[in-house]
């Protein structure tokens, strides 16, 4: 745990200056002024005292206890000042300082000592390279920061600290308080993880945000988020999904990022709302800390301007994870009887342009009444008639008294202060456009499926894996890091895949006999390690019918590959039973650094990389996982039976990709995968391997 950062009983300040232009100096007097009941000790080598308190030139010279300490010196003296820390027994620290990974070179390796001294004493740090910590709970302000956030129910990291400065500065100006907010510069020590740990179910936080360029621990943090979401809201937006937007990561903190799938499946299975702009992260937060958590996905909408009615409910509509409200027939007789006759009664409810407040008050106790509504969305444009803080107080009172969520979405800004104010201190979320207002709506829907969700299975099937563990071995021996399609078979047939007949032939007339005793037509390949796209060179042919014809490819295909491919070992000719046709899969695995195997399922054959038509999970993937990633692609459709063709064989697929999941979880030497195509038949008929490639570790 973290208490010893996040509520220490005693503070000391390493680097806290007298003289006001010292960083030292600023972030001792944020501790002094913001409130922060417990001790504190400035450190510096010789002045006697720091804004009227008592100053020591080392954590050793303080006679009593101290839980944290921060520390704020030159570079070349932190890891000497962190050993002092702990001999003198401190188990938090927060670096200020920066000069370490993130500068690369010499950086490196002083953070490499620097943890290496914390882990020694058994302490626990935030940084280096960092803003601080901030804690409205215990008021701690231990940043640099010029300002201490409003009390709040938002617990905040970011990788990023001049992030944090500029949040800090526009959630005053907003009215939005945070509980913890912290700032993880390179973190060395405490991460992403561990801070989804400490916030695990914190009474003081009602919804978790985060800034991430990097994950250091993917799988340990699929592990944490899984536990944390099914209790309080992760909203996350990761930084560095472009080409270049990875390259500035890189050179703004040393950290290392995974692919753009990965981290988009890594949210998805582990529960963690991804939030596309900063503007999202925090339209999804207020949502989650100031409003009940939303019991269905039905939402009603009150408005007094048919135009803005009507954009809520298109991207209601299109949101694909909230819908419109049906109304009962006891809500909709009393808006008909309480509501003037040109209103409109079904959803969305229009009150009319010229409404006050006690039509909106009529219209939202009605809705909110209803047992077939789940959240509520106000929308108002300012008009004559308005008497706008009468109507936020309305809803103030009517959200009071019910355990929906109530959204709204006053548009404007010059008229609408006041009224803004009264919801905003009222802790209802206002959003100026309607769209905005429905994001956080699916925001907290999504939260509410994934809490709702069983328990993951994982299929365990019955294996070769000694077979695959010595062909790996005999890989390794002979120096090679890619099977060729002889060998991949084997691992297909270890793990249970179902493979058509295939026998190596050497010669014409090998093949010829093989081709006989197979039954015609058949399929002939080159068989090389090094030619890994055999369609590209000519190397397969499909539908060869007779003997003759298998003696005249043998030659032809062998022919291509000498020229096409000089160099390349050649095996023989796979000559392979002809398989009728399906649909044609992909199922392919390649390694994130950060997260392990990712298996990618999709539409396959020669279009593959036209269609780009791939939807990814992490490995290991639950069963429940492998069908959500299967019916997420866009081609799905085709899978399941279009103008009277009968659906594929979805339990097929599924099952290939598990075993997929299985084998690569099993063996991590395997970097990089594909089955392509995989020829998957009508339901009930089975999915069958027509070609894989598997490439290892080097």
């Amino acid at each position: 745990m973290l208490e010893a950062i996040f509520a220490p009983q005693s503070v000391a300040v390493l680097g806290a200056s007298p003289n006001p232009a010292r960083l030292g100096h600023e972030v001792f007097k944020n501790i002094v002024k913001n409130g922060y009941q417990g001790q504190i000790y400035p450190i510096h080598p010789t002045a006697t005292s720091v804004l009227d308190i008592p100053a020591y030139p080392s954590v050793l010279d303080v006679p009593d206890p101290i839980d944290l300490a921060v520390i704020v010196i030159p570079v070349d003296h932190v890891i000497e000042a962190v050993d002092e820390c702990g001999r003198k027994g401190i188990k938090g620290l927060i670096i200020i300082t920066a000069g370490f990974k993130e500068v690369g070179g010499e950086g490196k390796e002083r953070e490499r000592r620097l943890l290496e001294t914390v882990q020694r004493y058994d302490m626990r740090m935030v940084g280096p390279n960092c803003l601080g910590v901030i804690d409205t709970i215990s008021k701690l302000n231990a940043t640099f920061a010029a300002l201490m956030p409003n009390d709040g129910e938002i617990a905040f990291m970011s990788q990023s600290g001049a992030l944090c400065t500029a949040i800090l500065d526009w959630s005053k100006e907003s009215g939005i308080g945070f509980s913890r907010f912290v700032s993880l510069g390179n973190k060395a020590d405490v991460d992403e993880v561990a801070l989804l740990r400490a916030w695990n179910d914190d009474p003081h936080s009602k919804v978790i945000l985060a800034y991430l360029e990097g994950i250091n621990n993917g799988p340990g943090f699929i592990a944490a988020a899984r536990q944390v979401t099914k209790n309080t809201p992760v909203v996350a937006i990761k930084s560095g999904a472009t080409a270049a937007g990875t390259k500035a990561v890189s050179s703004h903190t040393g950290s290392l990022t995974g692919s753009e799938s990965a981290y988009e499946a890594a949210f998805s299975q582990s529960g963690i709302i991804r939030a596309r702009s900063m503007e999202e992260l925090f339209d999804c937060a207020l949502a989650f800390a100031y409003q009940p958590p939303m019991p269905g996905n039905r939402v009603a909408i009150v408005t007094n301007a048919g135009g803005p009615g009507i954009i809520a409910t298109d991207a209601i509509e299109r949101s694909g994870w909230v819908k419109m409200a049906e109304f009962n027939a006891e809500t909709i007789q009393r808006l008909q009887r309480d509501l003037p006759p040109t209103a409109n009664v079904f959803n969305p409810v229009d009150v009319i342009g010229d409404a006050r407040s006690d039509r909106y008050r009529v219209a939202i106790d009605a809705v909110l009444d209803d047992p077939n509504v789940d959240a509520v969305l106000v929308l108002l444009t300012p008009q004559a008639q308005s008497d706008l803080p009468e109507t936020s107080e309305v809803i103030i009172e009517l959200s009071a008294k019910h355990s929906k969520p109530v959204l709204t979405s006053f548009m404007g800004a010059y008229s609408l202060g006041p009224a803004l104010e009264l919801l905003n201190r009222n802790r209802i979320p206002n959003y100026p456009f309607p769209e905005r207002a429905v994001t956080a709506l699916m925001a907290m829907a999504r939260h509410r499926d994934w809490q709702q969700q069983p328990a993951v299975e994982y299929a365990e099937f019955d294996v070769d894996r000694e077979r695959v563990r010595q062909l790996f071995a005999e890989m390794r021996a002979a120096d090679r890091v890619e099977l060729g399609e002889i060998e991949a078979r084997e691992v297909m047939q270890a793990y249970g895949m179902r493979l058509p007949q295939s026998r190596l032939a050497r010669s014409p007339d090998e093949a010829a006999q093989i081709a006989t005793e197979l039954g015609f037509p058949v399929v002939m390949k080159i068989s090389s390690p090094d030619i890994l796209h055999k369609s590209d060179i000519g190397g397969v042919r499909v539908g060869v019918a007779d003997a003759a014809g298998v003696r005249d490819t043998y030659e032809l295909i062998e022919y291509r590959a000498r020229k096409y491919s000089p160099d390349a070992r050649v095996w023989g000719i796979l000559v392979q039973e002809m398989v009728r046709k399906g649909r044609e899969l992909l199922v392919g695995v390649s390694r994130d650094p950060q997260f392990g195997p990712l298996v990618a399922v999709g539409m396959g054959g020669i279009y593959v990389e036209v269609l780009r038509d791939v939807a990814f999970r992490l490995a290991p993937i639950s069963k429940q996982e492998v069908a959500a990633q299967i019916r997420s692609i866009r081609t799905f459709p085709l899978l399941r039976g279009v103008r009277g063709e009968p659906p594929a064989d979805l339990e097929s697929i599924e099952e290939v990709v598990l075993r997929v999941s299985q084998l690569v979880t099993d063996f991590p030497e395997i970097v990089e995968m594909d089955i392509n195509p995989l020829v998957v038949h009508n339901r009930g008929e089975g999915a069958i391997v027509l070609d894989a490639r598997i490439i290892l570790q080097a």
